[in-house]
């Protein structure tokens, strides 16, 4: 599987999703661990199985074991992080923005790769899972780390790109299973 195995596999409907795919594979602006972790943290934060399988499967050519593990921690922390992290902005109650977390995130500190890279893998994460609070503050931390907006903002398309992959992929399926079960009846 890989990125060409997406590309075959998207509706002919979805062709500007194709073009995307292309052109952000091949994007200058991030390293190959960069774009190639980006990739990888955003479709597991698809939660498409086929997304997920075609580009981990790139992805492994691409980045070293460590930079793999990275990216999928990245996904799994802001997974949590995400969810307490909205919450806590959404809530109308400041009360909780004032109580400690309590929630482990060790793996922030201590990633495995360059701090810049992780960073940028949680903000692609926490655009696809909305969490305005977790962007604002990977955001601050890439702008710290000296990363530029273009860099930023490669991250960004990428992760909109594999989330619309994978919404597009999921509809299309149940589009597919609705065709057949018309045409069984």
């Amino acid at each position: 599987m890989s990125i060409d195995t997406l590309k075959s596999a998207l509706p002919d409907y979805a062709r500007d999703l194709k073009l995307n795919l292309s052109s952000l594979a091949d994007e200058e602006t991030l390293t190959q661990q960069q774009l190639w972790g980006t990739f990888l943290a955003s479709a597991i934060a698809s939660r498409h199985a086929g997304v997920l399988a075609a580009i981990e499967a790139e992805a492994a050519t691409k980045l070293s074991p460590e930079a793999l593990t990275a990216a999928r921690a990245a996904a799994a922390i802001m997974g949590m992080n995400n969810i307490y992290y909205r919450f806590v902005h959404l809530s109308s109650n400041e009360e909780y923005s004032t109580m400690p977390a309590r929630l482990r995130m060790n793996v922030i500190g201590k990633p495995g790769v360059e701090k810049v890279d992780f960073e940028l893998w949680s903000l692609a994460v926490s655009a696809v899972n909305g969490c305005g609070m977790c962007i604002d503050s990977h955001e601050h931390e890439l702008r710290k780390g000296g990363l530029k907006s273009e860099a930023i903002q490669a991250a960004i398309r990428i992760a909109s790109v594999v989330h619309a992959v994978a919404v597009t992929l999921e509809a299309a399926a149940v589009s597919a299973q609705v065709n057949k079960a018309q045409e069984a009846a």
